[in-house]
Order: structure tokens, then C-alpha cells, then sequence
């Protein structure tokens, strides 16, 4: 068994008090290891969260010389971790552990790992719960490093997250990003040579400090981006910032976020959104790092390089793009109103062998829009499905001979998210003459 570096303190009292202070700065450079594994090392070693928030912190593991990490707990006090090396959660104080959605470390620099620390609420106010009940100000979050081989003991390395009121002096971070036009839906839909709305990122964000980074556009046909492109560059480690896609900058800003917690950045001039070429367009808010004392990481201190790693506006997430639709030129225009149908009007009479051709108010929360008619008993006879920047629908010409009745029934249905109706006309009479 391998004991604490407390515990050979102790010992060493008992023993001889003269050699107390040696030990004591022996185990404190060992780690208390075992001889042949070198402690795994980090920077910071304790870090300011918010008491009442979320937080979110950049931090280099070094030293791993091997060692793959595991899981990553929150809890208010520590125990000896042995046989294992360090001090691993006391079971009956842990807050939680680091959710999956979340999990953005990489390995990184000289046996590094990059650990992107993403403090939930709800481990926030646990930990805050348990101040007000008597327990200390801080808690611990706690990494585990294991031997693939499964031959070395494992390792439990510990930072401190010292409670700030009032989120001071905590590492600038962001919590929340969302993009959006002036209008009410994630796709807009506009016609080839048409200005878009102005668009808007509101962000919440913990901390204070330089917020930098540029607005730019994906072209139809080209390449989307993959999650670590839509990442903050502060999320990754130093060698790998670099890799990161670029595409058409649209605009560059540099912009002071102030303690309180919220801004709205305004989006490039949309003079420069393009609408010259049909199809999907993506923007992307491009966030890159900046220097924060707070949130900074030494490499060298961490035994992963040499260096100090900038980490302001670290996230734990990838920032989604916002999208818009360019049509031909006939495309009609996005209303800002709810879905509305036009055409053909309640109770009107489509004589035999006539097209009939619906129509409708084109909405900017549309993902997909669904044309669907019914016969006179409510059995569906056609539905169909249509790209967003669609405000018509001609409808085969099978239509009367399946319907069947004289009478009929339709209506337009704009989809959402996951297929979710964002809004749908009333059902609308129509008459067929055979």
C-alpha cells in the first residue's frame, strides 16, 4: 500500500521530529508515488468558479508518460487514493461528474492532455449548498489517469475550485452562444441578389476580459465544418489551433466584455452575406483566444512544453452556425408573419382537368414545409414535402381521381426543428368538379 503524503508526514513526526520538514518537501515533490511513477502533473492547480453558475476553465494535465485519462468527478473532500497514486473523491461528498457533452480534452503537447473543465450548474449550487451547511469555501475536481496495460496503479490527479462570489476574477469563458437574424427562425430563407436581415450572436459568458474573433461565411459546395472547427480556438491545445478550417471572412471585431455576464455582439454588415449563388449558406462565429491571466496554463508547470497558453474565452461546446437559404430568382421573400395560406381560397371550385396549385406566406422558422390534402371522410390523399424558400405546390394531376369526393381539404404545415410543427394554416375547403 502506498500512503499519502500526509500520512509519511505523520510518520515521520512519530519517528525522528528533526527529518519532519524533509519529508514533507521530499513527498510534496514526489506526489507521493510510488518509486518508478512519476506523478502526473497540472496547471493551474486551483482555479476561481462561479458560486452560482456554470464555469468553464482550460487546464493542462502533464507528465502522463503513458497514462490515458478516465473519468473527472466534482466532490468536497479528498481521501488517499491508495493503492492507486494521489488522493481520489470521498464517494459520500461527490457533486457529480463531468457530462459527455462536455468532453473536449485531446492530447496535447510533451505527454499532455488538454481537459476542457466545464462546471454544470447543478454541481455549482451542490457545492454552494454544502458551504452554507458548514463544509469549506472550495471542492475538487478530480481527473483519473489509468494504465492501458493495466500493470501501473492508477492515478488521481486533483484541482482546486475555489467558490468566487459574484463569478471575480474567474477565468473568461463562454456559457451560451446564439446566432440569429432579426426574424424569428434559425433558416432564411431569400431570393438570389436580396440583403438578408441583420444578424446577432447573444452570449453568456463568465468572467471579464477581450472578446476577439471574425464572422464568416460557408459557400454552397464547399466542405461544412466539423465540430472541432465550430469550436472557440481557446478550447484547443496550443499545436492544433492552427488546423482549424478557414473560409470566406466576412468581418473582424474586438470587442471589451464587462463583468456582467451577457452581451448581444451584432453580426457583420449584411452587405457582405452573400446571395449570389443558390443554396445552403453558413455563417460562423469565429471566437480565438485571448491572453487571460485567469485562465491561463503554464505548460512548463504542467511538465507538457514549455510556454504559457493563452485560454480566454475557452468553451465547452461547439458553437452552431446560423443558415440561410438562397433561391432562384423567383424565390419569394421571408414574412416575418405566421404561416398563411393564399391560394386556392376557402370553398373555391377547381373545374375537371385543371392544375391545382396552392400557395401560401413563406416563414423564416421553417426547416422543411409540408403540403398535406384530405378527402372527405379525413383520410389523407397527398402529402408532400418542400424545401424551405417554397411558397408554392402544384399538385399531380392524379389528385381528383384519388381523392375521390367532390370535396376536399388542405392545409400548409412549416417544420421545425426534428420535424416539430412550428406553424400550420387552418384547414381550407376546396371543391373539385369532375
Amino acid at each position: 500500500m502506498v500512503p499519502s503524503s500526509l500520512q509519511v508526514a505523520a510518520r515521520a513526526r512519530d519517528l525522528c521530529p528533526g527529518l519532519a520538514l524533509l519529508v514533507v518537501l521530499l513527498a510534496a515533490v514526489t506526489g507521493g508515488a510510488s518509486p518508478g511513477h512519476a506523478q502526473i502533473q497540472r496547471h493551474p492547480t486551483g482555479v476561481n468558479v462561479d458560486a452560482m453558475g456554470a464555469t468553464t476553465v482550460f487546464i493542462t494535465f502533464g507528465n502522463l508518460e503513458g497514462y490515458v485519462p478516465a473519468e473527472a468527478l466534482w466532490c468536497g473532500e479528498l481521501i488517499p487514493a491508495s493503492p492507486d497514486i494521489g488522493e481520489k473523491c470521498d464517494r459520500g461528498t461527490l457533486f457529480g461528474s463531468l457530462p459527455l457533452r462536455f468532453a473536449q480534452g485531446r492530447p496535447s503537447g510533451q505527454q499532455g492532455f488538454t481537459d476542457i473543465m466545464s462546471i454544470p450548474p447543478s454541481v455549482a449550487r451542490r457545492a454552494y449548498q454544502a458551504a452554507l451547511d458548514g463544509d469549506e469555501s472550495s471542492f475538487f475536481y478530480v481527473r483519473r489517469f489509468v494504465d492501458p496495460q493495466g500493470i501501473r496503479p492508477d492515478q488521481f490527479v486533483s484541482v482546486t475550485c475555489r467558490m468566487a462570489g459574484g463569478g471575480a476574477r474567474v477565468p473568461l469563458a463562454l456559457l451560451d452562444v446564439r446566432l440569429g437574424f432579426a426574424t424569428d427562425g434559425a433558416v432564411l430563407a431569400v431570393a438570389a441578389g436580396d440583403v438578408p436581415p441583420p444578424l446577432q450572436a447573444e452570449i453568456r459568458y463568465n468572467g471579464t476580459g477581450a472578446l476577439v474573433g471574425r464572422w464568416e461565411v460557408v459557400m454552397p459546395g464547399e466542405d461544412p465544418p466539423t465540430a472541432a472547427d465550430l469550436l472557440t480556438e481557446a478550447t484547443l491545445p496550443v499545436e492544433l489551433r492552427g488546423t482549424q478550417r478557414r473560409y470566406t471572412e466576412l468581418e473582424r471585431f474586438n470587442v471589451f466584455l464587462p463583468p456582467t455576464g451577457e452581451i448581444v455582439l451584432p453580426g457583420p454588415d449584411v452587405r457582405t452575406l452573400p446571395t449570389d449563388r443558390s443554396g445552403m449558406y453558413q455563417v460562423l462565429l469565429r471566437i480565438e483566444a485571448s491572453d487571460d491571466k485567469e485562465g491561463d496554463s503554464d505548460l512548463a508547470a504542467a511538465g507538457a512544453g514549455a510556454g504559457v497558453v493563452p485560454a480566454g474565452a475557452v468553451a465547452g461546446f461547439p458553437i452552431p452556425p446560423l443558415r440561410y437559404f438562397v433561391g432562384g430568382a423567383g424565390t419569394v421573400g421571408v414574412s416575418g408573419a405566421r404561416l398563411r395560406a393564399l391560394f386556392p381560397a376557402a370553398d373555391s371550385l377547381v373545374t375537371g382537368g385543371e392544375p391545382v396549385t396552392f400557395t401560401w406566406t413563406p416563414v423564416a422558422a421553417a426547416l422543411l414545409y409540408r403540403v398535406e390534402v384530405r378527402g372527405g371522410d379525413g383520410a389523407r390523399v397527398l402529402a408532400a414535402l418542400l424545401r424551405p424558400g417554397s411558397a408554392m405546390y402544384r399538385a399531380p394531376d392524379w389528385l381528383q381521381e384519388r381523392a375521390g369526393a367532390d370535396v376536399v381539404e388542405w392545409r400548409v404545415q412549416a417544420l421545425g426543428v426534428g420535424g416539430a410543427v412550428a406553424s400550420e394554416t387552418p384547414w381550407r375547403t376546396l371543391r373539385l368538379e369532375r
